[in-house]
């Protein structure tokens, strides 16, 4: 047997192939409830990663996702959504994918085997920024390479990956490793072992947000209302955190530009436009300090 823990057989679906379709339903289902119980496992360790990636974020750092395959694919999703949820540069949060952009949409064999590759891509780090090598099984070599460039540069590293025996747990500086069991076909990681992994994704990049600011609350702050959902969307925020009707949200960020924080401090401590945008300055942009602070002197 494979000493890949992502390899070993599931003797829970063995006979899967066999199964009515409502069956295999159910098998997955019942799987795919162990993945959240896994990733619960590693709750301080996601913890203190999104605290190493809001300070690095704090310094003026930014992300990084390296990955193969599933895991590639699934750093650049979660890189991409953040400037959009967050209004952070398009380089704020970047994801790599082994093999390049081709690799998004079609396999490239062989590439996460180099670790060369990987280190040429982690030529972008530089010692204020995260790194965060993904895979399931924990062995491309590619990200091996990926994390000789980082230690050289002094960089921070955060691993994600299911097999507590994967040389990038031992190599990364963090590591998160929910395990999540043998897959419901064997290998398929990107079954339990990628729905984990975007779990964590999607906690790293939002809880490292929080941290520094990017919301207000439980609201998304910072979007950009880019479209009719998003406009709406914006005129709820502005109208529930400032007290006021859906009009007077409407008129206060078409005033602002769309800027929803502007709009909020312009409605609640009644100032201009430009006035408001001072006072968030003042704030590092940040809209719970200011309306903690009070009105301005």
């Amino acid at each position: 047997m494979s000493d890949i823990i992502t390899e070993y057989r599931n003797e829970n679906t063995k006979n899967i192939d066999i199964l009515p379709t409502i069956e295999i339903v159910r098998k997955m289902n019942e799987e795919d409830k162990l993945v959240a119980l896994a990733v619960e496992e590693e709750s301080e360790n996601i913890a203190s990663a999104i605290d190493v990636i809001a300070k690095q974020f704090l310094k003026g750092g930014r992300l990084y996702y390296f990955g193969a395959g599933t895991s590639g694919r699934l750093g650049i999703l979660d890189a991409s959504e953040c400037p959009p949820t967050f209004s952070v540069s398009q380089d704020m949060v970047q994801g790599f994918i082994c093999g390049g952009d081709k690799a998004i949409r079609h396999s490239v064999e062989g590439a996460e085997d180099n670790a060369d590759f990987g280190y040429e891509d982690a030529k972008v780090l530089t010692d204020k920024d995260v790194a965060v090598v993904i895979s399931a099984s924990g062995n491309p070599k590619y990200l091996l390479g990926v994390l000789k460039r980082a230690e050289e540069i002094n960089c921070k590293t955060i691993g994600v990956t299911c097999n507590p025996k994967g040389r990038i747990a031992e190599e990364a500086g963090l590591v998160i490793c929910p395990e999540v069991g043998p897959e419901v076909i064997a290998g398929s990681s990107r079954l339990k072992a990628g729905t984990a992994q975007k779990m964590i994704l999607n906690m790293l990049s939002t809880g490292a947000m929080i941290k520094i600011g990017k919301t207000y609350e439980n609201f998304m702050i910072d979007l950009q209302p880019v479209n009719e959902k998003l406009k709406d969307r914006a005129i709820r925020i502005v109208a529930q955190i400032a007290d006021v009707t859906h009009s007077e949200a409407l008129a206060a960020l078409l005033k602002s530009g769309w800027e929803i924080k502007t709009a909020i401090v312009s409605l609640i401590m009644k100032l201009d436009v430009e006035k408001a945008r001072v006072e968030l300055r003042k704030h590092g942009g940040v809209l719970r300090k200011l309306l903690n602070a009070g009105q301005p002197v």
